[in-house]
């Protein structure tokens, strides 16, 4: 089976073999076109998670913001999981430091319309840019009062 073949019939397999040419020193015989997309393809995985985990931390910010009725022990829990995660997530991969103003505008703007839509509050109530700043949204000791 053709290296094309097996990388599309049987990942799990071809991930395989290509870690043990690679392991073996027989890089002239991997699939290295293919290599380099599922690197590329990991990179962009970690961004995603990125803008996942903001998007978490951001909704529950903005609720925790309008909706200070609801205020509770979970809602505190999930707020600081949340920005231990992000922590995590940054110490595991420190370059997506960069993609930082562009992983929150991003995770801003899903964060304000899922907060629309679990606060029944209209989408306006919530301001057009993400309010908070990097170092804001990451202190533990930051909790964003009623307005």
């Amino acid at each position: 089976m053709s290296k094309s073949n097996l990388y599309e019939q049987d990942f799990y397999a071809w991930a395989n073999e290509q870690a043990n040419l690679l392991r073996t020193g027989q890089v002239s015989a991997a699939d290295i076109e293919h290599i380099a997309e599922e690197i590329e393809s990991m990179g962009k995985t970690e961004k995603r998670e990125l803008v996942s985990r903001l998007t978490v931390l951001l909704l529950h910010l903005l609720k925790w913001h309008f909706q200070p009725i609801y205020r509770g022990a979970s809602w505190r829990l999930s707020i600081a999981n949340t920005r231990d995660q992000l922590a995590d997530h940054l110490a595991d991969n420190p370059s997506l430091k960069a993609k930082m103003t562009e992983a929150i505008a991003s995770a801003y703007r899903y964060a304000r319309r899922d907060a629309a839509r679990e606060t029944n509050l209209d989408v306006a109530t919530f301001p057009a840019d993400c309010p908070w700043t990097v170092d804001q949204m990451m202190d533990a000791d930051f909790w964003p009062d009623q307005h």
